[in-house]
């Protein structure tokens, strides 16, 4: 019998077959030089309206692969990026904080002439859309949808005693230093809630995470540490003012729910928050079936 990946495989294959507009999609990527002469990769399907896709840590641009063909079936300009130390672009020794990823982007963006998108972001990603649609996306950006995100601060303080202790990230740099490789097979199961009782591991997805992880840089993901735990979005939360959803699952054990995502929707004027009761902070990749559902509901309407 085949399983369910195979068959979501089989699916994606038979909308290749049938769908003229997959056609477009290119043997491989495209590079952009920003000014500081960083080379940003980046996927670029389709001609409709754009839908932007911000990735999580460690990985890239591919973790999005089956939201950007879902899109892209459905007449939409997909972008992906892999963030600078990420995936395929430049492993560059400085830049690896939240500010001079956002740059990055507007850069991108600018260059591609996107305008009236729809910028999607998970985890780290949900960091850098909040930070770039508060600070360059007026005129640019219609609706923004921040899914297991980081905001609006994930390090435990005085003023977020909700938040997760620094000696969690301080452990993940130790880990990350001492045994990249056998952290990135160990990571996906927090992530993922592989963890939890009577879960079933997706190897796939675990092989998948560990081929991004080790894409990147180690310099680039060990400083990325401090850039989505300690970087505050509060103000950037408050300032985004185009249509919004939060999405959140209540098992997430990477960003917990309490301190991420009701926070987040509470400063964004109008949002509003979808809950998935049991999910992961993975949870695009492992239900996929009913996230994408909702993601093509609220870009649709």
């Amino acid at each position: 019998m085949i399983g369910a990946g195979g068959v979501a495989a089989a699916g994606a294959l038979v909308g290749l077959q049938l769908n003229p507009a997959l056609a477009a999609i290119p043997e491989a990527g495209k590079l952009f030089k920003t000014k500081d002469g960083t080379e940003i990769f980046y996927k670029d399907w389709g001609r409709g309206r754009p839908v932007v896709f911000h990735h999580g840590w460690p990985v890239s641009a591919d973790d999005w692969d089956a939201q950007m063909l879902l899109f892209l079936r459905h007449g939409y300009r997909v972008i992906a990026h892999d963030r600078r130390g990420h995936g395929r672009s430049s492993q560059t020794s400085g830049g690896h904080d939240m500010d001079t990823y956002v740059s990055d982007v507007a850069e991108l963006t600018a260059a591609l002439g996107l305008r009236d998108a729809i910028h999607i972001g998970h985890s780290t990603g949900g960091g850098e859309v909040a930070r770039y649609v508060a600070r360059h996306g007026r005129g640019r950006v219609a609706k923004a949808v921040l899914l297991s995100a980081v905001t609006p601060i994930m390090v435990k303080s005085g003023g977020n005693p909700g938040g997760t202790p620094i000696a969690v990230f301080d452990d993940l740099r130790k880990q990350l230093a001492a045994n990249r490789a056998q952290f990135y097979r160990d990571l996906p199961m927090p992530v993922y809630g592989f963890n939890r009782p009577n879960a079933k591991t997706l190897d796939g997805v675990v092989d998948n995470f560990w081929r991004q992880g080790m894409m990147g840089a180690a310099n680039a993901q060990y400083e990325c540490i401090k850039a989505f735990s300690e970087t505050d979005f509060t103000a950037d939360l408050k300032a985004i003012d185009v249509p919004t959803l939060v999405m959140h699952g209540d098992d997430d054990q990477i960003a917990p729910i309490g301190d991420s995502g009701v926070l987040s929707a509470k400063l964004v004027r109008g949002a509003k928050l979808k809950v998935y009761k049991g999910y992961s902070h993975g949870m695009f990749t492992v239900h996929g079936d009913v996230i994408n559902p909702d993601l093509l509901a609220f870009v649709q309407n």
